[in-house]
């Protein structure tokens, strides 16, 4: 079957161009909604490209990212927030500059990856992924119970974050172009920021000799071995990595929500950054960002438009019918099976046929 061409590197730097002029006048067009439901997919594209750098290049298998995840919303939190009440709860902080805060929070998630790397570096397989899962109800019983910190049950309020002065927040809004930017427009272009160095480090490291020992180990320990590739302090490494990427996600996840609650890194978070880089392709940038940006999105779409689709309540609503969440874990565990099945490389690389105008064209270059 005929496929398309190999993109030329000038075609690429169009599409990529044409796609970050397209996402950076985003917030002058769309409704809070939707700018919302973009940032949940930024957080999603973060997190998912550092569990592929470990899951995907290293080969190493983790159901425990949501607690790194929890480490940078909550470090966040606490490091940039004050004394306060939540509830019967009474709450600490360490009031620090909102921006020194979020890097202390990704600095703690790293730090978090290195003290549990020792057991990351000598695992492998399932025995890492039952490991790692042990991190997740550790961290669901410090979140409900370190009250002081967290908020316990009833959660935290997340402190605006505010780089030279400038909150992002409502309480100013600027006028670009006749249209009023406020905070969440604001916190979009700061996602793009991040999400841009998230995807170039990323880049750089599979590209370099690093993401090659990783890319070694994967594929023949014993061969890696041979190369002089160091097995467990590599794996070690790689796992404080790609904490540090989850922390940075849940540090952004924060800012998105303005108010964390334990129940949203559990388990299912875990199982949801898997299901990214799976649908999209392991061992792929482009692959966790397209797996992320799908189950990230579709339960947003659910919710919205719940009430226009068949077999879909909408919240709180009454009946038979499924939920927005659990109509969406149907449908993207469908595509898991679809994937596996029928594109085992993800779905960044599939290959489509080729129309008729471009085969002609292409002929038509090749005589």
């Amino acid at each position: 079957m005929p496929l398309l061409p190999r993109r030329t590197p000038s075609a690429r730097r169009t599409a990529l161009a044409a796609c970050c002029v397209l996402l950076l006048a985003w917030p002058f067009y769309l409704s809070a909604f939707w700018l919302q439901t973009g940032l949940f997919a930024m957080t999603a594209v973060i997190a998912a490209i550092g569990l592929n750098l470990l899951s995907g290049t290293a080969g190493q298998l983790s159901l425990g990212h949501a607690f790194f995840v929890a480490v940078g919303a909550y470090g966040y939190t606490w490091l940039a927030g004050d004394d306060g009440r939540s509830g019967t709860h009474e709450l600490t902080g360490l009031g620090l500059n909102p921006m020194v805060a979020f890097l202390a929070a990704i600095v703690l998630a790293g730090a978090a990856g290195t003290v549990f790397s020792p057991l990351s570096g000598r695992l492998r397989g399932m025995y890492l992924g039952v490991a790692t899962l042990a991190l997740v109800f550790i961290g669901q019983h410090v979140m409900l119970n370190a009250s002081s910190v967290t908020g316990g049950f009833n959660g935290r309020s997340v402190p605006p974050m505010e780089i030279f002065g400038m909150a992002f927040d409502d309480s100013t809004v600027w006028m670009v172009l006749g249209v009023p930017l406020g905070g969440l427009e604001r916190l979009w272009y700061f996602g793009l920021f991040l999400v841009g160095v998230a995807c170039l480090l990323a880049r750089n490291l599979l590209l370099g000799r690093p993401g090659h020992a990783l890319g070694a180990l994967r594929d023949s320990e014993v061969a890696a071995a041979v190369m002089g590739v160091p097995a467990t302090r590599m794996r070690a490494a790689a796992f404080t990595v790609s904490a540090m990427y989850a922390g940075t996600a849940g540090a952004l996840l924060a800012l998105v929500y303005q108010r964390i609650v334990p129940d949203t890194f559990g388990l299912a978070l875990s199982i949801d950054l898997l299901a990214m880089i799976v649908i999209g392709g392991l061992g792929s940038v482009a692959g966790a960002v397209v797996g992320a940006v799908f189950v990230s999105v579709l339960p947003q779409l659910l919710t919205h438009y719940a009430d226009q689709l068949p077999l879909v309540v909408p919240p709180g609503a009454g009946g038979d019918g499924l939920g927005a969440a659990e109509a969406a874990r149907y449908l993207y565990g469908l595509v898991l099976v679809l994937t596996l099945l029928f594109a085992p490389g993800g779905l960044a690389r599939l290959e489509v046929p080729a129309p008729p105008w471009w085969r002609t064209r292409r002929s038509f270059r090749n005589t």
